[in-house]
């Protein structure tokens, strides 16, 4: 037979002829030739060039029959139609055959070419689409970047804050509370400044109570109320809706109040009236519900003008009203007022704990029988303890004799092994620690000139609290020591310069159920120059800020310095980032006739661990404790709160 034209794949080791209007296919791995039809006879004489453009579509064809299995037998897959997908792939096949057809074809064919060509648009739209969208996202990014102030990196790790000239009021301790809803413990505090009254060149006290935030310092709210301030109160109270925080405000005289947290607005407030001939001499106490209203009640208690003449007041935590009257009592002793605070025994028997250089209880059923002139008592005052009434019997009174003097100090410590809390007592040459189930002596450790409460933390691994105890050794020198809880004596002790006065050291717990303890001294010159070599200069009026782990009971470290007084001192937890930080009021030094600046520091314990730290070894240790090793230990620390510490 002859041929018009033949042509050949290497590829796909084929070749066709066309013969007249028909071409045919040979393909050299199989053997024989294949039809592909008479061409249209409309085309006329075959066209060497139509042939070549229609090469591509012809190759996508033979490599669609090979995919599939080839030449089967002599036969092409396209003769084959076994199967769906074979049907499939002839459609496919004869649709890309007829998309070949040039210009002045059938409108079938010219219909095929235009949607071929909005096809081949697609992929431009695509990448089009994509380039826009990137661009777009990236001028956003810069736009953010540049036109919103990031804040300073240090910003939430410390901050200080001026609340101007400080009158000389009483300063009490810093209470710590969540009053705005973020996650993180504000500052709450009073304090008396001066202000100026509307006559020229005069100034009169103003007292406010004001909370500040914990992340920045900046004001949330402030309170301006008639008195001095004794403490404010905001955690554990149940005194409204659980959902609703409340703080509660004593003052140094007739002044109880109750305030929304979240914006300082109050609720109710204490009749002075009911305070005839007394003044309050301490914070309120928290009570169970003694009125059946689910509300949590309150216990005050005022003295007279004389100090034997005392009453207690019970007070209804909704409405702020007195629960009965006044009950009077008239005690004998002399020195430093204690509590009151409230005690639950083993058995659930409340008791009240109060006194003068002494410690003596009353049981609250009896305040309450009292103070509501009935002998039917809630079930929360059913019940007695039998080890606590018996010393009741000795002296034939309702007060019950618990500890007499010289007391400086009263604290309810957790134990471990029982639900009753344990009573620690602090005098100015002893430390006692009783069972709060029958008040018998534990232990009994004798120290001369202690002049601050101890701070209750875990320095062992027997889970029984110890305590990091302050005494006075020599001028301007201090003893720190840590008392074990378990048998009174002192497991760590270290003698360190000190000029400040009574400034309190405080604990905070780790999540390996360990505390690091903090205290103030100054620095530590003697010991720098013997294991630190290189010449330091003294700065005597310096006090610092030093932290003791009980891995390293060697090392102290050096976080900060003030030259300030320090008058208060707390310690928050951010339960977010499992890290703590250290809040710090001071007072600068006062002329002769201005009054001192009150600041208020935030310090962020993890970062000040990490990067302004300074070691102090206290001795040589064989092997050397590197830094290094001191650095990688403290950025694992997690802190945590621990609310039952006391």
């Amino acid at each position: 037979m002859s041929f018009n034209s033949v042509r050949w794949n290497p590829v796909g080791e084929r070749e066709w002829v066309v013969k007249g209007g028909e071409e045919l296919v040979h393909f050299s791995n199989c053997g024989g030739w294949q039809s592909k039809g008479k061409k249209s006879p409309d085309l006329g004489e075959y066209d060497p060039l139509t042939q070549a453009d229609s090469d591509e579509s012809e190759d996508d064809l033979v490599l669609n029959m090979q995919k599939n299995g080839g030449i089967k037998n002599g036969k092409s897959t396209l003769e084959e139609v076994q199967d769906p997908d074979s049907e499939v792939e002839v459609e496919v096949t004869k649709q890309r055959l007829s998309e070949s057809v040039p210009d002045g074809y059938p409108a079938e064919a010219t219909g095929s070419l235009e949607q071929k060509a909005a096809s081949s648009l697609m992929p431009y739209l695509r990448t089009a689409v994509f380039l826009l969208t990137m661009v777009i996202s990236m001028i956003l990014v810069l736009v953010c970047a540049f036109l919103i102030p990031c804040p300073p990196r240090d910003l939430h790790n410390t901050w200080n804050r001026n609340l101007g000239q400080e009158a000389g009021g009483v300063l009490f301790p810093l209470e710590l509370s969540d009053v705005n809803g973020d996650g993180l413990p504000d500052i709450l505090l009073s304090f008396t400044a001066l202000k100026n009254a509307s006559v020229l060149g005069v100034s009169r006290p103003s007292v406010t109570v004001m909370a500040l935030s914990g992340m920045n310092g900046s004001t949330l709210w402030s309170s301006h109320i008639p008195e001095e301030t004794r403490s404010v109160q905001c955690k554990g109270l149940t005194l409204t809706a659980p959902s609703e925080p409340v703080c509660l405000v004593t003052g140094t005289s007739k002044f109880l109040s109750l305030l929304h947290a979240s914006s300082g607005k109050t609720i109710w407030t204490l009749s002075p009236a009911h305070l005839p001939s007394g003044t309050l001499a301490a914070p309120a106490v928290m009570l169970p519900d003694l009125d059946g209203d689910k509300v949590g009640d309150l216990v005050v208690l005022a003295i007279g003008e004389t100090q034997p003449d005392l009453c207690f007041i019970l007070v209804s935590g909704k409405t702020g009203n007195p629960l009965g009257g006044p009950v009077k009592y008239s005690i004998n002793g002399e020195g430093k007022l204690i509590g009151p605070q409230a005690h639950i025994t083993s058995r659930g028997a409340i008791y009240i704990l109060f006194g003068f250089g002494n410690v003596q209880a009353v049981a609250l059923r009896d305040l309450f029988a009292q103070a509501r002139n009935r002998d039917s008592f809630p079930p929360v005052l059913q019940r007695e303890e039998p080890e606590w009434e018996k010393r009741r019997s000795v002296n034939l009174s309702e007060l019950i004799d618990i500890y007499s003097g010289g007391v400086e100090f009263l604290q309810m410590v957790t134990a471990s092994d029982t639900n009753c809390s344990n009573l620690l007592i602090t005098t100015k040459h002893s430390l006692t620690l009783l069972r709060g189930e029958d008040l018998e002596p534990r232990w009994n450790l004798e120290l001369q000139d202690i002049h601050s409460q101890p701070a209750p933390g875990y320095f062992n691994a027997d889970q029984t609290l110890d305590f990091m105890v302050q005494a006075q050794s020599n001028d301007n020198v201090k003893k720190m020591l840590v008392v074990d809880g378990k048998s009174g004596l002192s497991v760590w002790s270290y003698d360190l310069p000190c000029h400040m006065q009574e400034s309190d050291a405080l604990s905070v717990m780790t999540l390996e159920r360990k505390s690091v303890f903090l205290f103030w001294a100054d620095e530590m010159q003697p010991a720098l120059q013997n294991l630190e070599p290189g010449p330091r200069n003294k700065h005597p009026g310096l006090h610092h800020l030093y932290l003791l782990h009980p891995t390293f009971p060697t090392i102290l470290l050096d976080l900060t310095n003030v030259t300030d007084t320090v008058t208060a001192s707390a310690i928050g937890i951010n339960d977010l980032q499992k890290d703590a930080f250290y809040i710090t009021m001071t007072t600068s030094p006062t002329s002769e006739n201005q009054p001192g600046l009150l600041l208020v520091s935030k310090l962020g314990l993890r970062w000040a661990m990490l990067t302004q730290s300074r070691m102090v070894p206290l001795m040589e240790t064989t092997p050397k404790v590197s830094r290094g090793e001191v650095r990688r230990f403290l950025s694992r620390l997690k802190f945590i709160d621990f609310p039952h510490k006391f």
